[in-house]
């Protein structure tokens, strides 16, 4: 009965669960298998396009060869109307596509062009007069699956994050039951069940703790710096990390009514709602079709009403429609981006989504998550405070020898302060915790202790001290060193600002662009930084599911990047116009971000928007090159000069596309940081 009671838990729970999880895996899996499809059809068609090439009159002619014999134009036929129909198939079902929505772009350009050169050729092949576009057709589309191929890979990977989020979560779980400690699924817990959470490990679930005393490290999930107490009717969040104590939690929420779940459905609504910017290749390719469909179809028309024949009427429409889609327009923005990807990812920065990262040049104002963004993550010293006759380097040598001994991540941050400094830690005899307090023991005959203010309080010692009031107005975390029963000392600890920040938020403010904060941390806490080190604003208390409503508040005044690192930022992030992500946080982060800051250097932000700003000055130049010359190439392929004896070619028109495409490949080769 028991086991028959597990298997229908497990089923319910199964079908409460939120269903974008299967959603996100098989969109990624789409975008996976539309990768694979664009590379196959390129392999394929490039293949066999060189025997197309060997074959055409008009490459034999350019390079003085001759290579003919029985059944050879049927071959070309043959081998071009596979290209046509497998490669050039995505841009066959794109027109169907965008003329349902009645938009034409990209895809109705290029099946135009490859439709005509095919048909028009095909027709040479069965008796009509005329020459073959066979080679232009095939390589036409061998360049622009391998464009299309190039976008693609950016797209992969954007579906992840609510995948990354579920991860956080630790699968199982040391139920209570009947006094025994049993390990389950965390799938099999329900309200009002209790969990056993030993030190170190995350918690399960949302809940309240029933007995012990411990401190859980909440920065993944809320932004709080510092690690928070926790005790008896306190609430404890999932995924939160417990610190030196067990405590024994009670169940209050599971699924989807937990904290983290509720984080997970803000950044799919967030994702979702996310505006996606046209692309400029989109409207070039616009503008061309209607400019190859009208001008093909005027130049066909005028040349029939002054009584030229079909043939030459039909070359020049044709050889109008093929120029007009000109190969490095295909190129134009692949090319870039891909350099431009490449070259971020050698200075650290990853793009993910390049609509953001295009967007990235018209940022006004950037929000800087605090903890492990623009601070280090971990607990340090800021201020050392001597209270009586004795040196800074003395009480830092007192304060980590005696925290040496404790696993708080107090005594870990006066520790590692203490080794930076060099201060060499001594052995203490008589170690002993007092719980929730501090800590105390001998060294060299005298007695000390590490306590909180709340010890002394207790205590009746009153510390009268304009620098500790001050210190503890900024909301750092002030412990007392006593001797005997007088205190000596006061060490103030905090989130330690990373060296670079102050640089990064200069640089931005030299660049005309606002610098804001956005924390959990409280207000005091918020202040001191955003003092610190130079911001225009700062947001302070900001709860997790607050702060996407944050930044759309920041958003009705400016275009906004969000910089972030834990599961608290993640909704931030994918409502942001851009999200960055410091690479040494979560995967949520990373994963929800647009681009990733991978050495956790905030004045990588700044590289991103100038790399962004001289990315889009590159794709415009491209998109120039790649679609300029149909000024003056359009009207001689349509013969408005042929009364003077200048006609423009196909073969011609040819080696003006190629022409193009290498001049756009170079200029994009030219793209530097």
């Amino acid at each position: 009965m028991k086991h028959e009671h597990s298997m229908h838990e497990e089923k319910e729970h199964e079908m409460h669960e939120p269903q974008h999880e299967t959603h996100e895996h098989k969109t990624h899996d789409h975008h996976a298998r539309m990768l694979q499809d664009f590379k196959k059809r390129f392999i394929v068609s490039s293949i066999l396009t060189v025997p197309i090439l060997v074959l055409s009159p008009a490459i034999q002619s350019f390079f003085g060869f001759k290579f003919e014999f029985a059944g050879s134009l049927y071959i070309t036929f043959f081998l071009s109307s596979f290209v046509y129909f497998y490669g050039g198939y995505p841009f066959l079902k794109g027109i169907v596509d965008e003329l349902k929505k009645k938009n034409p772009g990209m895809m109705t350009l290029i099946a135009v062009a490859i439709s005509v050169a095919y048909f028009y050729s095909s027709a040479v092949v069965f008796g009509l007069e005329g020459k073959f576009f066979f080679w232009e057709l095939a390589t036409l589309i061998d360049i622009m699956l391998l464009g299309h191929y190039i976008e693609m890979r950016s797209v992969l990977g954007a579906s992840r994050a609510l995948e990354e989020l579920v991860k956080i979560m630790p699968s199982q779980a040391h139920l209570i039951k009947n006094g025994d400690v049993v390990d389950v699924s965390v799938k099999m817990l329900k309200v009002g069940d209790k969990v056993l959470v030993k030190p170190g490990e995350k918690i399960p679930v949302d809940g309240v703790v029933l007995e012990g005393v411990t401190a859980v490290n909440e920065a993944m999930l809320t932004g709080e710096s510092k690690p928070v107490t926790k005790k008896a009717g306190d609430k404890v969040i999932g995924g939160s990390i417990n610190g030196e104590g067990s405590i024994v939690v009670k169940v209050e929420k599971t699924g989807k009514d937990t904290y983290l779940n509720q984080v997970i459905e803000l950044v799919r609504q967030a994702q979702e709602t996310k505006s996606r910017t046209q692309d400029l290749a989109n409207k070039a390719a616009f503008i061309l079709t209607i400019l190859a469909l009208t001008v093909g179809t005027i130049t066909l028309i005028v040349w029939l009403a002054y009584g030229k024949e079909f043939v030459f009427a039909i070359e020049r429409a044709v050889t109008v429609m093929v120029i007009t889609c000109p190969h490095a327009l295909g190129l134009a923005i692949p090319l870039v981006v891909a350099v431009s990807t490449s070259l971020a990812a050698k200075y650290g920065l990853l793009i993910r989504d390049r609509q953001a990262f295009e967007r990235a040049k018209d940022l006004q104002a950037v929000v800087f998550d605090k903890t492990g963004t623009l601070t280090k993550g971990e607990f340090g010293v800021t201020d050392i405070i001597p209270l009586a006759d004795i040196e800074e380097n003395k009480i830092m040598e007192i304060a980590a020898s005696l925290e040496a001994n404790s696993e708080h991540p107090i005594a870990e941050g006066i520790v590692n302060s203490a080794k930076k400094m060099g201060v060499e830690i001594t052995n203490v005899e008589d170690f002993r915790a007092i719980p929730g307090r501090g800590i105390e023991g001998t060294i060299n005959n005298a007695k000390y202790k590490v306590v909180s203010p709340g010890y002394l309080k207790e205590l009746g010692v009153e510390v009268d001290n304009e620098e500790v009031e001050k210190v503890k107005q900024q909301g750092k975390t002030v412990v007392f060193l006593v001797e005997g029963s007088k205190p000596v000392a006061a060490i103030a600890l905090a989130d330690i600002i990373r060296e670079e920040s102050k640089e990064a938020i200069k640089k931005l403010r030299e660049m005309g662009l606002r610098c804001m904060m956005l924390t959990g941390d409280n207000r005091f806490v918020a202040k001191w930084v955003a003092e610190e080190i130079g911001l225009d604003e700062y947001f302070a208390e900001v709860l997790p599911h607050e702060k996407a409503d944050k930044i759309k508040e920041v958003q009705e005044r400016y275009t906004v990047a969000m910089v972030g690192d834990g599961v608290n930022d993640a909704p931030a992030l994918a409502q942001a116009d851009v999200g960055i992500a410091i690479g040494a946080g979560t995967d949520v982060a990373v994963e929800t971000a647009d681009i990733i800051l991978v050495k956790n250097d905030p004045r990588d932000v700044v590289d991103v928007i100038k790399l962004s700003r001289k990315t889009y000055s590159k794709m415009f130049q491209n998109l120039l090159w790649a679609t300029g010359y149909n000024f003056f190439a359009i009207p001689l392929a349509a013969g408005v000069l042929y009364g003077y004896g200048i006609l423009l070619t196909p073969a011609a028109g040819a080696l003006l596309m190629s022409l193009s495409t290498v001049i756009v490949a170079m200029n994009a080769r030219l793209l530097k940081m």
